[in-house]
């Protein structure tokens, strides 16, 4: 009769021990977190590309304005090698077969005004693409375009306002 008490005791505590419960709650939470996860990495790697090639362009800009515009073809080479610091994978740059870069320099030494426009394409996840091709943001290849442009004046005010002698802007500083 003990052992029975004993045993009906074990299976009372048994039927009440909560253990299995947490493995449960990490059933349902679990994807919840991971597709969170992932809804938030798309946007981060679209803003590393955004930083990259805006601070490319930016310093295109500064090319622009001090060269002649005869190596149009080394400052667009300057401006891909800065950009060579995004990974050449889809879900930050889509290479393939063809680079997808698409560099537009406007402007020169000469010129009053310099300008640099970059884009490119970036494959969105699964999940994301899909809602992105629902509202019509990716383009005919199912793709995403990010695109950045730069523009700034080749001479500072005060020395347009001088004019391009430097000896005048002497004058100005005494």
């Amino acid at each position: 009769m003990d052992r029975l008490r004993t045993a009906a005791r074990r299976a009372a505590r048994m039927m009440r021990d909560d253990g299995g419960q947490a493995t449960v709650e990490a059933a349902f939470a679990l994807p919840v977190v991971m597709l969170l996860v992932l809804l938030l990495v798309q946007p981060g790697i679209i803003l590393y590309d955004r930083i990259v090639m805006e601070g490319a362009a930016a310093e295109g800009c500064r090319l622009l304005a001090t060269s002649t515009g005869e190596n149009a073809q080394a400052n667009e080479d300057y401006i891909r090698r800065r950009l060579g610091a995004i990974p050449q994978q889809d879900l930050f740059h889509v290479h393939g077969s063809s680079c997808s870069w698409v560099i537009d320099l406007q402007g020169g030494e000469a010129s009053g005004r310099v300008s640099v426009s970059i884009s490119t394409e970036v494959k969105p996840l699964p999940l994301i693409g899909a809602g992105a091709s629902a509202l019509g943001m990716t383009n005919a290849n199912g793709n995403l375009v990010v695109s950045v442009s730069a523009s700034q004046a080749t001479q500072p005010t005060w020395a347009a306002s001088g004019g391009l002698n430097p000896s005048s802007w002497i004058g100005a500083w005494l």
